[in-house]
C-alpha cells in the first residue's frame, strides 16, 4: 500500500506531463496488482516532462521492482537516469524492491526527467514515479559547517542549489516510521542496527507534543515522533563522573563525494533549562562544542532543533557520529542525546575547500550530460559540463583533536517560556485544542454549570459526560469520574497520557484534565453527532446511507492505523466499539476512549503479556484464550465493527435466538455461504452495489480470522475499505461487469482512489491492487502535506 498518496496513470486522461520515447507497458501477472508489480520499460531514451507551478525544493522519487516477463527480465536492465540535466543514477541496476529519493531544486517551469539504456540492446524501467514540492525552508542555504579529516570551517556555497540523494533517515530511540505518519510521505527506520555499541546508549521518550513555536524545525522538517524519542548516555551503575560518547556507524560507500548530515535534537530529558550540555562529533571531529540546546532553542525545554553540517567522506566507507558530555554543568547531570538523523549525499556538488596549511583541495564533480542510444541514436549532450580536475592525493589521516563551537545562522521567531506542573512539561496551545493542559476545577464548574444534569449528554463505567463551554466558546465533552473513586486512576492516567501525545483528524483530542479537589475529569472536543452507535440503531435516528457508513469506516481505520504505526511502539486501542467512534457535524468519524490503551510490544518482542480487558462482543478471542495483547486484537475488534455497520444491530444481542446471539458467529456464517446481502440493514436494501458489498464482506471476515497472524494489519483494512468505496461508486454489480471494465481498461488506483480515470479489479485473495497505468503522483504544495 503506498500510504495516503494517490497515483495517476501514465495513460490516464488525468495526467499532465508529457512523454517522450518508445516504451512498453509491462505487468507481472503472476501477482496481485499494485505499483511494484507493474512498470513501464524503456528501449530508448525517454523522457517525461511535469509542469511545475512554483519555483523551490522538490522531491522525486523512483520505485523499482524487479521481475520477469516473456521479453523482458527487469533484473538485467542498465540504465541512467537524469533531472533537469543533472545524472542522479548512473549505470543504475536493480534486483528487489528500491526506492530513490532525491531532493532538487527546481528553478525552471518544467521538471524533465530521462531514461537512458546503457546500450542500444539494452532498456530502462520504472515502476512508480512522485513529484511534490517541499517547503520553501526545507534546505536553508547558510549556517552549515564543512567537516573534513583537517577540521571544521564554513561552507562557502548554497545548499539549496544543491541536489541530493537520501541515503540514511534515522529516527532515534524509536521504531519504524511510515509515510503514512510523515506529512512529506518519508520512512524513518530505527538506529540500533547503527549504534556501535549499544549498551553505551539508553531510550529516552515522551508523550508529550513537541512545541514548534520557536522557528528551530518544523512538522515538515521532522514529524513529531522523531522529537518524541532519543536516545541518551546509559548511566546505569555507572558512576556520576563517568565519561563516554554514544557513537553511530552509517555506511554511505567508498565513492569520494560530500555528504549532508542532519542531526535532529530536542530535550526531553532535562528537568530544566540550561543543564544539558554535551559535545557532537562527526568522523572524529569535534563538529560543536558545548551545545546547549536550552540557547538555540530559545529558552524552552522540548523544542525541535536540527543542525546540518557538510561531511566530506573519505575511504572509511561510513560516516561516524557521536554524542558526549561536554565539561560544563553538573557532574550530577552529565548527559548527551540525539533524536534523529539524516544522511544524504550531495549529488551535483562543485566544492573547493582548502587548507592553507596544507595545501590541499577537495573537488566534486558536476555532471550535466548522459550519453545513450538506441539503434545508433546519438544523444545531444543536455548539459554544461564542468569539469573539476582533481587535485592532490590525500595524505594520512592524522588525529582529529579540532575543537570548534558555533551558531547556526537562521532567523527565529519570539520565545514563549515553556511551564511545568506536577513533573509535566505542556504544550500551548495548538489548531487541534490545548494538549495535556491543567485545567482548574472552578472553570469546569463555570463550563458544565455546575455539572447541571440538563448539561449531560452521556455516562459510562467511568462516570457522567458534560456538555460544557470553556473561555473563548470552546465547546467541550467532560468527563467525570466518580468523586474520590480512584479505582478509575489508572483509566485517567493512561488517557492523559495517550490523547497529550497525538494529533489525528480521526481520533478525538484531549482539551485537558483536572485532578483538583480528588477529581479525576477529561476535557474533550465536543464531536457534535455523539457515538455512532446511536446513528445505527435504537435511538430513532435518520438511518445512515451506505456511502456515510463506508466513510465513516474509512475514518476509524484511518486513526487506529495512525494508533498502530505512528509511535515508538505502537498504541493497541483494546475497545474498538460502535460506542467508541464518535461523528462530527459533517459525520467524521473520530475514535475516542483511550482509558484501556497500552503500547505495543517493543521491537524484540512479539506481543504484551497484559489481562484481558475489553468488551464482550468484540473481544479477540486469542487474546482471551492466551493474554497475550497485539494490535491484531483491535484488527478482530473492528471486523465486528464492520458487520455491525452493515447489519445495524449489536455485537451480542441476547435476545435472539442462540445462533444470532453473537454478531461474528452469524454474519461470519452468512459471508461464508456467499449470503452476505441477506442480513444487510433493512435501510440499506437497494444502495449497496454488489462488488461493494463483496469487498467489504471478505474484509470483515479476514479482520475475525481466529488467528492473529492471519488477520490483516490496519492498513490493509483500510486500503480495502477504501476499494470497497471506489466499487461502490464506479464498480459494476456482476463479475461479468467487473471482467469488462478490465478488459477495456487496465486498472487504476492507489489511495485515495481517483474515480474519473481508474477502474479497479480483485485478485484471487480478494486484495484489490492496481495495473501499470498507475505510475505516477504528482503533488504540489507549498508546506509539505
Amino acid at each position: 500500500m503506498v500510504d495516503d498518496r494517490e497515483f495517476l496513470g501514465d495513460i490516464s486522461n488525468a495526467a499532465t506531463y508529457i512523454f517522450q520515447g518508445k516504451s512498453i507497458p509491462l505487468q507481472n501477472s503472476n501477482k496481485y496488482f499494485n505499483i511494484y508489480t507493474t512498470s513501464r520499460v524503456f528501449t530508448t531514451s525517454s523522457t517525461y516532462k511535469f509542469p511545475i507551478k512554483e519555483f523551490g525544493i522538490h522531491f522525486v522519487r523512483f520505485h523499482f521492482a524487479t521481475f520477469s516477463s516473456q521479453e523482458f527480465d527487469l533484473k538485467d536492465s542498465i540504465f541512467s537516469v537524469s533531472v533537469n540535466k543533472i545524472l542522479l543514477l548512473r549505470n543504475f541496476g536493480v534486483e528487489g524492491t528500491v526506492l530513490k529519493e532525491f531532493i532538487v531544486m527546481v528553478d525552471i517551469t518544467e521538471l524533465e526527467i530521462i531514461f537512458i539504456p546503457k546500450d542500444e540492446s539494452g532498456f530502462a524501467f520504472v515502476n512508480g514515479i512522485e513529484v511534490f514540492s517541499a517547503p520553501h525552508d526545507f534546505i536553508v542555504d547558510s549556517g552549515a559547517k564543512f567537516i573534513s579529516p583537517d577540521g571544521i570551517k564554513e561552507y562557502n556555497q548554497n545548499l539549496s542549489l544543491h541536489s541530493y540523494e537520501t541515503v540514511h533517515r534515522i529516527n532515534v530511540g524509536g521504531s519504524k516510521l511510515t509515510p503514512f505518519n510523515d506529512t512529506l510521505w518519508r520512512t524513518w527506520v530505527p538506529d540500533q542496527d547503527f549504534l556501535v555499541l549499544k549498551s553505551a546508549a539508553k531510550v529516552a521518550f515522551t508523550s508529550h507534543v513537541p512545541s514548534y513555536q520557536n522557528g528551530g524545525a518544523s512538522r515538515e522538517i521532522a514529524p513529531d515522533n522523531v522529537y518524541m524519542t532519543a536516545q541518551q548516555m546509559n548511566r546505569d551503575n555507572l558512576s556520576s563522573n563517568f565519561m563516554f560518547n554514544i557513537t553511530w556507524d552509517f555506511p554511505v560507500g567508498f565513492e569520494d563525494t560530500l555528504h549532508l548530515v542532519r542531526l535532529h535534537f530536542c530535550d526531553i530529558v532535562s528537568p530544566s533549562l540550561n543543564v544539558l550540555y554535551f559535545n557532537v562529533y562527526i568522523d572524529g571531529v569535534m563538529a560543536y562544542k558545548d551545545l546547549d540546546l536550552s540557547v538555540l532553542a530559545v529558552h524552552q525545554l522540548a523544542s525541535p532543533y536540527y543542525i546540518d553540517f557538510v561531511v566530506d567522506s573519505h575511504s572509511s566507507g561510513v560516516v561516524r557520529i557521536s554524542v558526549g558530555p561536554s565539561e560544563l554543568g553538573s557532574s550530577l547531570r552529565k548527559n548527551a542525546i540525539l533524536n534523529g538523523a539524516e544522511v544524504m549525499k550531495i549529488v551535483n556538488s562543485v566544492a573547493t575547500q582548502q587548507n592553507a596549511a596544507k595545501s590541499k583541495k577537495k573537488t566534486a564533480v558536476l555532471v550535466g550530460s548522459v550519453v545513450g542510444g538506441f539503434v545508433g541514436l546519438i544523444l545531444v549532450v543536455i548539459g554544461i559540463l564542468v569539469l573539476y580536475i582533481r587535485g592532490k592525493k590525500k595524505k594520512p589521516k592524522t588525529k582529529r583533536t579540532a575543537s570548534f563551537g558555533w551558531t547556526p545562522l537562521r532567523a527565529y521567531g519570539s520565545s514563549s517560556q515553556g511551564t511545568l506542573s506536577d513533573g509535566i512539561a505542556f504544550a500551548s496551545p495548538g489548531l487541534n485544542g490545548h494538549f495535556a493542559l491543567k485545567i482548574p476545577f472552578t472553570e469546569i464548574q463555570i463550563a458544565t454549570n455546575d455539572f447541571d444534569k440538563s448539561f449531560m449528554i452521556g455516562h459510562g463505567g467511568f462516570g457522567m459526560v458534560y456538555k460544557g463551554v470553556l473561555g473563548q466558546n470552546i465547546k467541550v465533552a467532560v468527563k467525570r469520574g466518580v468523586p474520590g473513586y480512584r479505582q478509575g486512576l489508572p483509566e485517567f492516567q493512561t488517557e492523559i497520557t495517550i490523547l497529550s501525545k497525538i494529533r489525528h483528524r480521526h481520533l478525538v483530542s484531549l482539551v485537558g484534565y483536572c485532578e483538583d479537589q480528588s477529581e479525576m475529569i477529561l476535557v474533550y472536543e465536543y464531536v457534535e453527532k455523539g457515538p455512532l452507535r446511536s446513528h445505527l440503531y435504537g435511538s430513532g435516528l435518520p438511518p445512515l446511507s451506505w456511502k456515510q457508513r463506508l466513510e465513516i469506516c474509512i475514518g476509524a481505520a484511518r486513526g487506529l492505523h495512525y494508533l498502530h504505526t505512528g509511535f515508538a511502539q505502537g498504541i493497541i486501542h483494546r475497545d474498538i466499539k460502535s460506542t467508541n467512534i464518535l461523528l462530527d457535524e459533517n459525520y467524521v468519524a473520530k475514535v475516542s476512549d483511550f482509558g484501556l490503551s497500552r503500547s505495543g510490544p517493543l521491537l524484540n518482542e512479539t506481543h504484551v503479556s497484559t489481562g484481558v480487558k475489553g468488551s464482550f462482543g468484540y473481544l479477540d478471542p486469542e487474546y482471551f484464550r492466551r493474554q497475550q495483547l497485539t494490535d491484531k486484537s483491535d484488527i478482530y475488534s473492528f471486523g465486528v465493527l464492520l458487520f455491525e455497520v452493515l447489519c445495524a444491530r449489536p455485537a451480542i444481542n441476547p435476545l435472539l435466538e442462540r445462533e444470532q446471539v453473537n454478531l461474528a458467529e452469524w454474519a461470519l456464517e452468512w459471508q461464508r455461504r456467499g449470503l452476505i446481502e441477506e442480513i444487510v440493514d433493512p435501510h440499506l436494501r437497494g444502495q449497496v452495489k454488489l462488488s461493494c458489498l463483496k469487498k467489504f464482506g471478505e474484509t470483515a471476515e479476514k479482520c475475525l480470522a481466529d488467528y492473529g497472524i492471519d488477520r490483516p494489519t490496519m492498513g490493509d483494512v483500510l486500503w480495502n475499505l477504501e476499494y470497497a468505496l471506489q466499487l461502490q461508486e464506479t464498480g459494476g454489480d456482476s463479475e461479468s461487469q467487473e471482467a469488462n471494465n478490465l478488459a477495456s481498461q487496465e486498472v487504476a488506483a492507489r489511495v485515495p482512489f481517483n474515480p474519473s480515470t481508474s477502474n479497479l479489479v480483485e485478485d484471487r485473495n480478494g486484495y484489490s491492487d492496481m495495473s501499470s497505468s498507475q505510475v505516477f503522483s504528482q503533488l504540489m504544495t507549498n508546506e509539505g502535506r
